[in-house]
C-alpha cells in the first residue's frame, strides 16, 4: 500500500529538520551585511530571528472533533478472508461507506509529516486539510462501535507522536535566543576587530583614584511574523560609547548619596528638586573632574544631571519627585528630548515624599512597560532600582538604557 498518507512518516525525521533550521539560522546571520549588523538594534534583530525560527508545536482540539457526512465508495474486498472471493489476484470492488473524522488543531501542520525521535511501529493514515486532521475509514457494513474504536486508537497514537515531537521541538525553541545572541555578538566582534574600530573601545573616562564614595555600604493559528528590522542607509560610523562598568560606577555614586539622604532625613526634608540634585552633583564632580553639570542645555531642552566627555554626552539623568503615573511618563518623554542619537545611558532619580513607598515601587514597572518606546525589562538592580531598555523615538535602532532609582525622602 502507498505510504504518502501515513502521518509522522513521509518527510523523514524531525532531528534532521531541526539541524537544518540551525544551519539556516547560522547562514542567515553570517550573510547579513557588515553595516547592517553594526547599525541594527540587536534586541529587534534577535526578536525577529527568534520568531522566524521558533517552531509552533501543534495543539489538538479533539474536544471539537466531528464526523463529516458519510459518502458512498468502492471497496476492494479481494484477498479478505471474510468474503468468498476466489480470484485474489485481481481487485474485486463492492459498494461500501466512507466516513471521515475531523480533528481540529493549531500550529505547524508540517510537523505531522516528520518522525519523532521516539515512535511506535504504527503510523495512522490521515490527511491534513484546513487545520484539521482527517481520518477516513471505509467498510462494506460500517458499524459505529468499530469506527469509534479505530479513531480512538488512531487519536491516541497521534497524541503519543505529538508528545515526542514536542519534546524535540521544545529543546530547539529554548536554545534559540541564547544561540542567536551568541552568533550576533560573535559576528559583531569579528567585524569590529577586523576593522579596528574605535567604537569597540568605549570612552576612556578619567577617574580620580583618590576620590572616595560619599558613603560605602558594608559589603495557532500561526502567529504573525515580526518583520526584519530596517536600518538607515549608509556605512556604519564608529561612535564612542560609555562602558557599562563606568555607567554602573556613576549609579553607585548616586546610590551612595541617596543613602546619606535617607540616613540624615532632617537635613534634607525641606529641600526642593534642584537642591537635592546639587547634592548628587558634588560627588559626581569629585569623581569626574568637574564634568558633571546640572540644568545644562542639551539637544531639545535642559537636563538635570549631565556628564560630558570631549563634547559628547555620556550620561543623562532627571531628578523628579513622585507625583503619579503621568508625571513619571512625562519624565521619560522629557529625558528622550534631551538625548541625542549618541546618548545611550540614562537614569531617572525618583524622590518619594508619600507615606506609601511600597505602593510607588509596585507601580513603576507597569508604567514603564506601557510607554510606546519600551522594549525590554532588564531586571531589578536592587529593591528600589529598576532597569529597562528603550528605543529612541526618532530611530528604532538606537537603544537607550534607562535605570530608575527610587528613594524615600521624608517631609
Amino acid at each position: 500500500m502507498a505510504r504518502d498518507d501515513l502521518l509522522f512518516y513521509k518527510n523523514g525525521e524531525i532531528y534532521d529538520v531541526l539541524q537544518n533550521q540551525k544551519a539556516k539560522l547560522e547562514q542567515e546571520i553570517s550573510s547579513l551585511g557588515r553595516d547592517y549588523i553594526l547599525k541594527v538594534s540587536e534586541e529587534d534583530l534577535c526578536k525577529s530571528l527568534v520568531d522566524k525560527y521558533t517552531i509552533e508545536i501543534p495543539v489538538l482540539h479533539d474536544e471539537n472533533l466531528h464526523a463529516l457526512e458519510p459518502q458512498d465508495t468502492e471497496i476492494d474486498i479481494g484477498g479478505r478472508h471474510d468474503y468468498a472471493v476466489f480470484d485474489t489476484d485481481e481487485p474485486h470492488y463492492v459498494k461500501g461507506t466512507s466516513l471521515t473524522i475531523a480533528i481540529p488543531f493549531e500550529g505547524e501542520e508540517q510537523l505531522f509529516h516528520f518522525m519523532p525521535s521516539a515512535v511506535t511501529s504504527y503510523f495512522p493514515r490521515g490527511e491534513i486539510v484546513d487545520n484539521e486532521i482527517h481520518l477516513t475509514y471505509k467498510d462494506v457494513n460500517m458499524q459505529a462501535e468499530n469506527v469509534k474504536k479505530l479513531y480512538e486508537n488512531d487519536l491516541r497514537i497521534i497524541k503519543q507522536h505529538l508528545r515526542a515531537i514536542a519534546s524535540n521541538v521544545e529543546q530547539h525553541n529554548k536554545s534559540l535566543e541564547p544561540k542567536i545572541r551568541e552568533l550576533i555578538t560573535k559576528r559583531k566582534d569579528k567585524i569590529l576587530k577586523e576593522q579596528d574600530m574605535a567604537a569597540s573601545l568605549g570612552i576612556p573616562i578619567k577617574r580620580r583614584e583618590y576620590s572616595a564614595t560619599t558613603y560605602a555600604i558594608p559589603t495557532v493559528r500561526r502567529k504573525p511574523r515580526i518583520e526584519v528590522p530596517k536600518v538607515t542607509e549608509g556605512a556604519f560610523k564608529p561612535e564612542p560609547a560609555l562602558p557599562m562598568s563606568e555607567y554602573e560606577h556613576i549609579l553607585k555614586i548616586i546610590q551612595d548619596m541617596a543613602l546619606v539622604i535617607e540616613r540624615s532625613p532632617k537635613a534634607f526634608s525641606r529641600m526642593k528638586e534642584e537642591d537635592l540634585r546639587t547634592h548628587f552633583l558634588v560627588p559626581l564632580n569629585g569623581h569626574y573632574e568637574g564634568q558633571a553639570t546640572g540644568e545644562t542645555f542639551n539637544f531639545e531642552g535642559k537636563t538635570d544631571i549631565l556628564i560630558r566627555y570631549e563634547g559628547r554626552n555620556v550620561f543623562i539623568a532627571e531628578c523628579k519627585f513622585w507625583k503619579g503615573e503621568k508625571q513619571l511618563t512625562d519624565a521619560i518623554d522629557q529625558l528622550f528630548k534631551y538625548t541625542s542619537w549618541r546618548d545611550t545611558k540614562t537614569a531617572i532619580i525618583l524622590f518619594n515624599r508619600n507615606k506609601e513607598f511600597t505602593s510607588v515601587l509596585s507601580k513603576i514597572s507597569e508604567i514603564i512597560k506601557a510607554h510606546p518606546c519600551f522594549k525590554k525589562d532588564l531586571g531589578k538592580q536592587s529593591e528600589t532600582s529598576f532597569r529597562y531598555l528603550f528605543r529612541q523615538p526618532s530611530d528604532t535602532n538606537r537603544e537607550v538604557i534607562l535605570t530608575i532609582m527610587a528613594f524615600d525622602v521624608p517631609k
